[in-house]
């Protein structure tokens, strides 16, 4: 069913925007593309976020980071400037080894580096990411679930300051312990015996089968948001990203 359309979104200062969760009963929708272009772009690909509406506005830029043992990800408010030094440095995006579970940190201090003084300093869990192998296998489509914190009664995100390695998004995920925390996972898609493969609705705008393609949901099956392919070439192709209900904040944008 096709929802009525929502009042555009707008945008004051665009870093402010994108560490806030979106606004309640708007549709939030931005295009993500990547740029392969350059010497060693094919390894290490940057990644541009842009609000997709009349006039294009950017909002984050992030590149993979070299000499990393994980996936790794910088990511800034300045197109121009994606080191972890700069001013515009808003955050990261980290896998585990094994590249199944990810986590997205705002610009605090790592509290293994001498960060532990000042809990306000600490850096914050945004949002995480774990994957997880159908029962089909590789054959069928894979499960996703997102650990997101909740809301206060201010509409402010609860801050996640984890002091160690034994506390966390996907510590308290894996303990079961989701207190102020949202969990959320993909719709399984259905099997469409006529295309011969796993199929979700996206009313209209998905023109391209991709494995890809997801929609994230609450445990009611109320959405919260959805993401797909756009093919643009080999050099820069594109993602779109629509978030309809907070509290996702557009950093979490990056996990997908």
């Amino acid at each position: 069913e096709e929802r009525a359309s929502s009042p555009p979104v707008e945008v004051g200062e665009p870093r402010e925007f994108v560490l806030q969760p979106a606004p309640q009963g708007r549709a939030v929708r931005c295009r993500l593309t990547r740029d392969k272009k350059g010497m060693d772009r094919g390894m290490y690909p940057s990644y541009f976020l842009h609000l997709d509406t009349e006039k294009k506005v950017f909002l984050l830029a992030g590149r993979k980071r070299k000499r990393s043992k994980t996936a790794n990800y910088l990511i800034s408010s300045d197109p121009t400037n994606l080191s972890r030094g700069g001013e515009n440095f808003i955050g990261k995006l980290r896998s585990n080894l094994l590249g199944n579970r990810f986590t997205v940190f705002d610009n605090g201090q790592n509290p293994q580096r001498g960060g532990g003084g000042d809990v306000g300093s600490l850096r914050q869990e945004l949002a995480a990411v774990v994957y997880e192998t159908n029962v089909l296998g590789f054959r069928g489509p894979r499960r996703m679930t997102v650990i997101i914190p909740g809301m206060n009664s201010d509409n402010e995100r609860v801050p996640i300051r984890p002091r160690n390695a034994s506390d966390g998004l996907l510590v308290r995920w894996q303990n079961k312990t989701l207190e102020s925390l949202i969990e959320l996972h993909n719709k399984p898609p259905i099997w469409n015996e006529d295309s011969g493969s796993y199929t979700l609705n996206f009313q209209g705008r998905v023109t391209q089968a991709s494995v890809k393609n997801f929609q994230i949901v609450h445990a009611d099956d109320r959405p919260l948001g959805r993401c797909w392919d756009i093919p643009n070439g080999t050099l820069m192709k594109g993602r779109m990203l629509e978030s309809r209900n907070h509290p996702e904040s557009n950093p979490t944008g990056w996990t997908r």
